[in-house]
């Protein structure tokens, strides 16, 4: 297992494949940093000597990944926040900030649908029969 910017990543992988697994790195960036670095793509990490595994890591540094990515994200969400923008109230209401419609989509940002004023029958005459006993007691 090869440790890459905090990352345990296969020895089986080839190595812009494995790179994708950082956060923070997607495919053209893989490949872009793989052809700074002067190293095949195609290799597999297990096949990778000590000094181009260096490499890879030493260009990584020119990115921020991981941690660091997330911790920008969360703070440029937060001083939209600050600043009172429709974008950073969106965020913090949990709703979708792009534009994107919610009157029936949006189930994936909004939760669970919850059941406000539509009751059947059934449902509404086991509340008043328990209320009712409660109220005997």
């Amino acid at each position: 297992m090869a440790r890459i910017a905090g990352v345990e990543l296969n020895d089986n992988w080839k190595l812009d494949f494995a790179l994708t697994r950082v956060k923070g790195i997607g495919w053209p960036l893989s490949r872009k940093i793989l052809s700074k670095v002067g190293i095949d793509g195609a290799k597999r990490l297990s096949s990778l000597t000590p000094e181009e595994l260096s490499k890879v890591a030493g260009e990584l540094e020119n990115y921020s990944l991981e941690g660091e990515l997330a911790r920008r994200v969360r703070a440029d969400i937060a001083r939209l926040a600050n600043i009172g923008t429709y974008r950073g109230s969106r965020h913090q209401k949990n709703l979708p900030s792009r534009g994107q419609r919610t009157r029936s989509n949006a189930r994936t940002k909004r939760g669970k649908r919850k059941t406000v004023g539509a009751f059947k029958k059934e449902t509404r005459s086991l509340m008043k029969d328990t209320k009712a006993a409660e109220e005997k007691k």
